[in-house]
């Protein structure tokens, strides 16, 4: 199947859920917000961080994790790309690693044809202690090492995963993106003073959109996420957003807009330090 050209200003979609311990229930709510997008005419959508499994167990993980290439959720989302025909972000997956008891946090993108095009492991680990409540990415995920950028007829993208977003030298480093994709779960006390804040702030340095699909709510493992799936513009407008509950958040991404806005504000070409 050859891909086919986007049209000018593409539309494009986060997919916000509410995970659950159960593989199965995720990837049948996956694939009916995949079907929701695509009557939506969207020709990307992205899918949370952590989609297939929010366990109270982090050893679970291990469990389900995947060779890298081979599994059911890999190939659940190839199936949806292709039967759709559009670009799929799947927000992340376990995949496994040299030890047993740890996984890579990994996103992985799939084209119009149901080929993968590219893989993203996670490499700032996220960290929280406050009271009772307590986060260590590092006891069960192995850091990653390389960026993410891909080339689509419509974009260029680059890629990040929640904790990600408080290192903007991260994207800074990708250099003239056209838009930049960072599945989230974010717990409530950090989303609620940092999550839009960030994704804003991203979007604004570096002079593109940002489209931020996220986890929401009350998960039966316990965990509260934050929610507030959104698209953000090159000049930090949110162009849409959705707080709480499972759906689908599209909206158009205007390349025009960028042009606009790099003229105004030639940022991008006013720097004078390097972050590579």
């Amino acid at each position: 199947m050859q891909w086919q050209t986007a049209p000018q200003a593409p539309r494009i979609a986060a997919l916000q859920m509410t995970s659950t311990e159960r593989v199965e229930e995720n990837l049948q709510r996956a694939g009916e917000l995949i079907a929701e997008a695509a009557r939506q005419g969207v020709q990307l959508a992205a899918l949370p961080e952590y989609f297939p499994l929010l366990h109270r167990d982090e050893q679970e993980k291990a469990r389900i994790a995947e060779d890298d290439g081979d599994g059911p959720i890999q190939a659940f989302l190839a199936e949806q790309a292709r039967q759709y025909g559009i670009w799929l972000v799947g927000g992340s997956i376990p995949l496994k690693t040299s030890q047993p008891d740890k996984v890579y946090n990994s996103l992985v993108v799939y084209g119009p044809d149901g080929r993968r095009v590219g893989r993203y492991d996670k490499i700032h680990l996220f960290g929280f202690h406050r009271g009772e409540e307590h986060y260590d990415e590092g006891a069960s995920i192995v850091a990653g090492q390389q960026p993410l950028v891909i080339d689509t007829p419509f974009a260029r993208i680059g890629f990040g995963i929640c904790y990600d977003l408080r290192f903007p030298e991260l994207f800074r480093g990708m250099d003239h993106i056209d838009l930049l994709i960072t599945p989230a779960a974010f717990t409530v006390p950090t989303g609620r003073d940092h999550w839009e804040l960030l994704c804003r702030a991203r979007a604004v340095e570096n002079l593109c959109y940002l489209l931020a699909p996220a986890q929401a709510g009350h998960h039966p493992s316990g965990r509260r996420t934050y929610g507030h799936s959104m698209l953000v513009d090159p000049w930090g407008k949110v162009q849409a957003i959705q707080a709480d509950g499972e759906g689908v958040v599209a909206a158009v991404m205007d390349q025009s807009r960028i042009e606009e806005v790099r003229t105004q504000l030639p940022a991008l070409e006013h720097r004078r330090l390097s972050c590579r």
